[in-house]
């Protein structure tokens, strides 16, 4: 068995470039050895910054081709299209014979079966596998027409301990590569990937980014131990880290103490985000002034220590000095300047987007029964942090930096929390505001966000979402659910885009509401789905209730999605199924129509009147529990009617000879369906296997 082996070098590839292109670049060798049927039995893909590899294991030096027929050019195609087809095939026309498919007539030979050489196979088709690589972001260099995430520097490529050889643009594989990326002139033959990473193993170069992943892990953890330091570790970060590093050394690192006194989400987006480093907290959660750096070589000299510790001070010294100058600055006195800052076009500006959320957030505040006028303050400052230095420094904190501006300058706590907060939930994993005048702000401004990207068309595509509206639907999805709170939202939007007409802005999109509606109820079922609820069961539950009433809808859904598989989702299923059954087939009768009302003195025996006895006492538990049901309970009670609903279908003929008795029980049947769909749809549900 042999070893097929292919390294790429280049100039050092963007860590976000090289989980996809490691997927891409295995999955394409996958496809071509699965269709030209070379077997293999193990698969492997590496990067470093510099690297691209591949490794197949287990592969036969030859293949068995079996007899293949080949389809040509059309028969009445141009004679150059035939000659082409001839000469990359190496064939004559006698060769050839006529065909007449579904397509047309065309011209096809037979590959006889043959014994091919893997070795050949892979320098003819390497070529053309690595031109299917797709990159999100590519380049050219020189005058080569080679389009790759950067600089293609060299090919090694082995089979069988040898060579291969051929041609990419402008490159030609062998068994040699670059060994070290600043002298390009050093290089190293190699046989295998045995040998090829025994070499790097010998120089603390890791390969495989898997191990390198948890090596930094593990050091990173070892240190923060050793120093009795506690680390958060960002799970992206860690990814981003191991993708830029191939030799990667843990270095503690401090900045000066006087920069603990600003706020630490200044410090955590200095060293997490811009600078890619580790912070630390101590025992009590505060953050220090230690961070680990995730270098690509030793420190022998402190020469990384100091050099890091010199950029992330002076970038703590311009957020500090951005802070002092910016925390005074009056919030309320700063909200008239909103009117230099345009928001969108056609919806005006920052300052007219407060004035419509204090309004709005009026409304919001009624229904929650709190302050209005604390919420109002909320929406007048939420936005005036976007004209300080300091976001516009670290556009990641707007709203966080608000809510500090807010608790220098003394506002009520709450109002800071709001401002803070109100940005939130960004994600489906993302924090949720849980504070009533936090909710309030929240919602507020994803509403009017909403209402007026929707009202000018700039809806969402399938493959485009420029304004993050999608990310603003769940956001309200998340308010709603995750608090347990139920707005009237048709009221919310109406409301919302009345003030923009008010306002004076010509929203051209009338539909507003209706597109709006349709867009929560896609976000729901998405949420639904993230929350691993059955497809069926969402859409039971989405066709049952509107966006008004989100909670019920996704309430229910939990509920019946917990239960649907024991005892009690399998007797509710079972009697719903066995009655609707029975009155669907009816219905395809164009003479068969329903009242809607049974006659209880057309019954004639004892099963007919205990059904309509439990309908009615069904019927009264839902009407009595319109606000506060216990769906749980809900569902119980549906399930209990088991016995009963059995009894009737069991021991009475609904397709009576007298035509009124028979009309009468699938009225009764069809009060019975009507009664189960107060708590869902249950026509949606799918039956039981």
């Amino acid at each position: 068995m042999s070893e097929f082996f292919l390294e790429l070098f280049t100039e050092e590839i963007p860590a976000n470039l090289q989980k996809s292109a490691r997927f891409n670049l295995l999955q394409n060798f996958k496809d071509f050895f699965i269709k030209k049927n070379i077997n293999f039995k193990k698969e492997y893909c590496y990067s470093t910054p510099n690297r691209l590899l591949i490794l197949f294991d287990g592969i036969k030096p030859e293949i068995n081709q079996k007899e293949e027929e080949i389809r040509g050019p059309r028969i009445d195609a141009p004679d150059n299209a035939l000659t082409g087809f001839l000469k990359s095939n190496n064939l004559e026309k006698k060769d050839l014979y006529k065909k007449d498919t579904e397509k047309g007539s065309f011209y096809f030979f037979k590959k006889p079966a043959e014994k091919i050489k893997v070795h050949d196979l892979l320098n003819q088709n390497i070529p053309i596998i690595l031109d299917k690589i797709s990159w999100k972001k590519s380049m050219r260099w020189g005058e080569f027409d080679l389009y790759w995430a950067r600089p293609l520097k060299s090919i090694l490529a082995i089979f069988n301990n040898k060579s291969l050889n051929f041609k990419y643009h402008h490159l030609e594989s062998s068994d040699f590569t670059i060994i070290d990326k600043d002298f390009e002139d050093k290089g190293k033959k190699f046989k295998n990937f045995n040998i090829y990473k025994n070499y790097f193993k010998k120089s603390k170069i890791i390969i495989d980014q898997d191990i390198r992943k948890k090596f930094i892990k593990s050091e990173l953890l070892k240190i923060s131990n050793r120093k009795k330091l506690l680390i958060e570790i960002n799970e992206r970060l860690l990814d981003e880290v191991t993708n830029l590093v191939n030799k990667p050394n843990i270095i503690l690192c401090k900045f000066d103490e006087k920069f603990l006194k600003i706020p630490k989400e200044i410090l955590i987006t200095t060293m997490q985000f811009h600078q890619k480093y580790f912070h630390t907290f101590d025992k009590k959660e505060k953050i220090t002034n230690n961070f680990l750096v995730v270098a690509n070589n030793k420190d022998t000299k402190g020469f990384i220590k100091s050099g890091n510790e010199r950029v992330v001070d002076a970038r703590l010294s311009d957020a500090s000095f951005f802070w002092e100058k910016n925390k005074s600055n009056n919030l309320v006195k700063q909200v008239s300047h909103l009117k230099t800052m345009n928001y969108f076009k056609g919806l005006g500006t920052y300052f007219d987007k407060v004035q419509r959320m204090r309004k709005l957030g009026g409304m919001i505040s009624d229904e929650l029964l709190i302050s209005k006028d604390k919420v109002e303050i909320s929406c007048t400052i939420c936005k005036v942090d976007l004209l300080s230095d300091i976001v516009g420094e670290f556009p990641e904190l707007q709203g966080i930096m608000g809510g500090y501006f807010a608790e220098f300058q003394g506002f009520d706590k709450e109002v800071c929390f709001a401002v803070r907060d109100h940005y939130l939930p960004i994600g489906i994993d993302s924090k949720t505001p849980k504070k009533p005048f936090s909710i309030a702000l929240a919602l507020t401004d994803k509403v009017d966000t909403l209402v007026g990207f929707f009202g000018i068309d700039q809806k969402p595509t399938s493959s485009k979402d420029p304004f993050a509206l999608r990310r603003s639907a769940l956001g309200v999805i998340k308010l709603l659910l995750e608090n347990n709170k139920e707005f009237k939202l048709k009221d919310l939007i109406n409301y919302s885009y009345n003030l923009y007409l008010e306002q004076g802005f010509n929203l051209t999109n009338k539909t507003v509401y209706n597109d709006l509606n349709n867009f929560f109820l896609d976000r729901l079922k998405n949420y639904m789905k993230e929350k691993d609820i059955r497809p069926d069961i969402i859409e039971a539950a989405l066709s049952s209730y509107g966006i008004d009433n989100m909670i019920r809808v996704y309430k229910k859904a939990l509920i019946l999605n917990k239960l649907i598989n024991k005892e009690i989702g399998k007797a509710i299923i079972s009697c719903y199924k066995r009655a609707s059954n029975i009155l669907n087939q009816e219905m395809k009768n164009p003479d068969f129509e329903l009242s809607n009302s049974t006659d209880p003195g057309l019954f004639n025996n004892d099963f007919e009147k205990n059904l309509y006895k439990k309908i009615h006492e069904l019927r009264k538990y839902f009407t009595n529990t319109k606000k506060e049901e216990d769906y749980e309970l809900s569902l119980n009670n549906l399930a209990e009617s088991k016995n009963i609903v059995f009894d009737f279908f069991d021991n009475v003929m609904v397709n009576d000879d007298n035509k009124n008795i028979k009309k009468n029980r699938l009225e009764l049947i069809n009060m019975l369906c009507k009664t189960y769909d107060n708590y869902l749809n249950f026509k949606n549900i799918e039956s039981l296997q």
